[in-house]
């Protein structure tokens, strides 16, 4: 594990179009459901690449489909539509979660976001009932967003990594943040576990997204989701984030 901070990895955002008020990300953890549920979001709403993030000091991955290479950590929006997503590909691993989380909320900070909405699914135990959206979020997102919402406050724990980052920010400014949790299974991607993380969003933005179509869209990703499954494992235990939470 790194902690030499001369070794400490820096981020980069370049963003070539006016932000939106509002943030969804979806990060590459275990089970993959908000990353999926995410990516699945800016295909259906035919969002344009406007930014991306690039990183020194940490190991990295550059994607590529059909012999083109992209970059791992993008920026989505379109004009017409108050939000702007965050697909992230890249394995962050604990250690450098706060500079990742950081360079992310300084962006945020002066193109005056207000909002961050993280789609997360958690490989705890759980049974058939707890196939749900929970969410933890700062209290001025709870009154703006969560008021007359159906979606369950998660029960005792703690968050870590990229996701505590973030709500650590919002706790201690006037930037609103929620974090919507759902459990996942071992396959990969879960698709049930990403379509509940859309339901959600749907909701919680008033947009319409087919959610037929995620089976189809899941199924010809399958093999590249379940590559970087494979890549997250492979990571040193030391380095794995581990997502600690109580249901």
């Amino acid at each position: 594990m790194a902690t030499d901070p001369s070794s400490r990895p820096s981020f980069r955002i370049t963003h070539e179009a006016s932000a939106s008020e509002r943030l969804v990300a979806g990060f590459s953890s275990f089970g993959l459901a908000g990353l999926t549920a995410v990516d699945f979001l800016v295909d259906q709403l035919e969002l344009e690449e406007t930014g991306y993030i690039t990183t020194e000091a940490l190991p990295s991955m550059t994607p590529f489909e059909n012999g083109t290479p992209r970059h791992h950590t993008r920026l989505f929006s379109r004009p017409d539509l108050d939000l702007t997503l965050l697909v992230s590909e890249l394995f962050v691993p604990l250690w450098a979660a706060d500079p990742f989380a950081k360079s992310i909320l300084d962006w945020t900070e002066s193109n005056r976001i207000e909002e961050i909405t993280i789609l997360s699914g958690v490989p705890l135990p759980h049974g058939p009932t707890d196939h749900r959206v929970f969410y933890v979020a700062t209290e001025d997102y709870q009154d703006e967003q969560l008021a007359a919402s159906d979606i369950t406050a998660m029960g005792t724990g703690f968050l870590d990594g990229v996701n505590a980052s973030v709500v650590g920010r919002g706790m201690d400014t006037d930037l609103r943040v929620g974090v919507f949790i759902t459990p996942v299974h071992p396959r990969v991607p879960d698709v049930e576990a990403a379509l509940r993380l859309l339901v959600a969003v749907e909701q919680l933005y008033d947009i319409e997204v087919d959610t037929t179509a995620l089976e189809q869209f899941a199924g010809e990703i399958e093999q590249y989701y379940r590559d970087l499954e494979e890549r997250l494992q492979a990571v040193d235990q030391s380095e794995i984030h581990e997502d600690r939470m109580y249901m």
